[in-house]
């Protein structure tokens, strides 16, 4: 009888607990040309109707990411009626092959675009893996959480195709990230703040 009435609290709270909605989460996703919002994509089929409203952002000379996230959220309506989205470009941080001078400055313009994107979405969540553009984004909400603004968690998704060695958004947001995730033990070995995980894409 002892035993029934101490634990007669807790069942409750369980029940409570289990009884209680997951409370929505706003999300920020930085979408990147080709196989990186590809990836991405997959990652967001995973996520339950919580993660919702999902605010894209992607490069403003970046063409084929869009048709491919409003098919991807055209089907997602089907299942989640009450799904929402938008959908935000800001200037490229990096183009290919371009040299590290300019890209510093390009960087900076980048990030004056950011500040008030993330100030204005204010997303509980960042999910992103790889992109250039990724980094001023994740650089705008981590200097809002410095200002006591809005702390925003920073989920990084290394892409699969990293087998040994980081890319150059990798190796920056790993210092930012609040999870660093890579899909390769040898990334593991190298960086100790990830989280290994094996292939989730």
């Amino acid at each position: 009888l002892l035993i029934s009435l101490l634990f007669a609290p807790l069942v409750l709270l369980d029940r409570r607990w289990r009884g209680r909605r997951t409370p929505p989460f706003s999300l920020l996703v930085v979408a990147g040309s080709g196989g990186h919002t590809t990836e991405i994509l997959r990652l967001l089929s995973c996520l339950s109707e919580s993660y919702s409203p999902r605010h894209y952002v992607l490069a403003d000379s970046d063409k084929m990411s869009e048709a491919k996230i409003r098919s991807f959220e055209q089907k997602r309506a089907e299942t989640f009626s009450k799904s929402q989205f938008s959908l935000d470009r800001i200037p490229r941080s990096r183009e290919v092959r371009q040299s590290w001078i300019s890209s510093v400055v390009t960087t900076l313009y980048s990030i004056l675009y950011s500040l008030p994107l993330t100030y204005k979405r204010k997303p509980d969540l960042i999910l992103c893996n790889g992109p250039g553009t990724c980094v001023p984004v994740c650089l705008s909400a981590f200097l809002l959480g410095l200002l006591r603004i809005k702390r925003t968690i920073i989920v990084y998704v290394e892409s699969i195709c990293r087998v040994e060695t980081l890319s150059l958004s990798g190796k920056i947001l790993y210092y930012f990230s609040d999870y660093f995730i890579v899909q390769w033990p040898d990334l593991k070995k190298k960086y100790p703040k990830s989280v290994y995980l094996g292939r989730i894409v």
